[in-house]
């Protein structure tokens, strides 16, 4: 790993900074500059993103390519340095998790500095430990010319209320910083233009790969609406759940030649209505006119999976059948899935998040070789389940069943 061989166990003073980089572009690397500037820091670590719980996973470009692009953009700059430490830490990232790894590489008493576009530092506490995480470093908010900072200004005045030893929140502006991925990502996707926005190696990486040719995705969803939505509706446990099955949901429809972007749609929103309680799921019920079978109606937790879809239709304004249907039958599967189902059915019985069970190893051993064997094993293992426990197995689970 990269970070085996991070060189800066001498520094007294770092800056981070993280990110996509999805690509990165000459407004990165002139904030970085101009903060290295600043403070005099010895070193500027650039830090591309893992999974972080804020982004959609399912649309960011893999991180190896995100990777390579900010070493060759960073590879003259003596003080800077990229690390592998986000994109290869399994699950999900925060960013406090990465300045405990990085605060135990540097002596006692060296000073961190995490470098942040002003935007972000509204929203620094829905952060996972925001309070802990200004007491590990410091933040440096990079801004454009002609940034209204009077709401910051009021925000990091409250923040800085909290601590007793000096400014928290520094501000460096920085004119490039009006240079975006996104406006690359659709420069490159348009055909036009995107010499001078970035280095001329990242330009050539990007044509070479074949990089932000292709639409991400059509449905406009608020991605970080459907987010907080999970977290607050979800235990912690079930929202890494989810988290892992849209990400290897994503893997099985790129394996399969499936669609990734549905995929990725469709695993986020699969178990949205688990959480709900039993009365409230006969109350969503009646809202959604949803009819309870004798199954379902004896055991009401098997129908969260229609009332996900109808959540997602009418909340998030999916209509798309084909999610609708890999969202509502993920539980029972059904006979006739389209390849989306099976992919949703499969990813939620093997993300990295499950705990063990009889015929998870059989089922992660057959997903990436015969998507129908894994689907049929999964339905087997889910049947016998039941059975042991004395619950009653939903006739749409008997009928896919016998169909493979």
């Amino acid at each position: 790993m990269y970070d085996e061989v991070l060189d800066i166990s001498s520094c007294n003073r770092i800056a981070i900074m993280g990110g996509a980089f999805d690509p990165i572009h000459y407004g990165h690397l002139a904030a970085a500059e101009a903060v290295t500037h600043r403070l005099q820091a010895d070193q500027v670590i650039f830090i591309p993103s893992g999974r972080p719980p804020h982004k959609n996973y399912g649309q960011t470009t893999p991180s190896e390519h995100r990777y390579l692009m900010t070493v060759l953009a960073t590879a003259t700059n003596p003080h800077f340095q990229v690390s592998r430490l986000e994109i290869d830490r399994p699950g999900l990232t925060y960013t406090i998790d990465t300045i405990k790894a990085i605060r135990r590489m540097l002596k006692p008493e060296a000073e961190i500095y995490f470098i942040s576009g002003a935007d972000a530092i509204h929203q620094i506490f829905s952060w996972k430990n925001p309070q802990e995480l200004l007491t590990l470093c410091r933040f440096v908010a990079v801004t454009r010319p002609g940034f209204s900072k009077k709401s910051l200004l009021e925000h990091i005045s409250k923040i800085e209320k909290l601590y007793q030893d000096g400014e928290q929140i520094q501000f460096v502006e920085v004119p490039a910083l009006s240079i975006s991925s996104s406006d690359i990502r659709a420069r490159v996707l348009e055909g036009r233009p995107i010499k001078y926005l970035l280095p001329e190696e990242v330009e050539r990486y990007i044509m070479k790969c074949g990089l932000y040719n292709k639409k991400p995705h059509e449905y406009d969803l608020d991605l970080m609406s459907v987010d907080r939505m999970l977290q607050n509706r979800l235990t912690e446990k079930r929202y890494r759940h989810t988290i892992g099955t849209a990400e290897e949901a994503v893997r099985l429809a790129r394996h399969y030649g499936g669609p990734a972007d549905k995929a990725y749609i469709a695993g986020l929103l699969h178990d949205c209505a688990k959480d709900f309680s039993q009365e409230e799921k006969r109350e969503l019920c009646i809202k959604y006119n949803i009819h309870l079978d004798p199954v379902t109606d004896k055991q009401i937790d098997l129908i969260h999976g229609d009332l996900a879809a109808e959540i997602s239709r009418h909340d998030y304004g999916i209509d798309d059948e084909d999610i609708l249907n890999s969202i509502r039958y993920h539980t029972t599967g059904r006979k006739g899935m389209s390849l989306l189902e099976k992919i949703i059915y499969v990813a939620d019985c093997i993300e990295p998040e499950r705990e063990d069970y009889p015929g998870l190893t059989k089922i992660r051993r057959l997903a990436y070789q015969d998507i129908n064997k894994a689907v049929k094993a999964g339905i087997s293992s889910t049947i016998e389940e039941n059975k042991n426990r004395g619950r009653l197995i939903h006739p749409l689970s008997i009928e896919a069943l016998n169909e493979y």
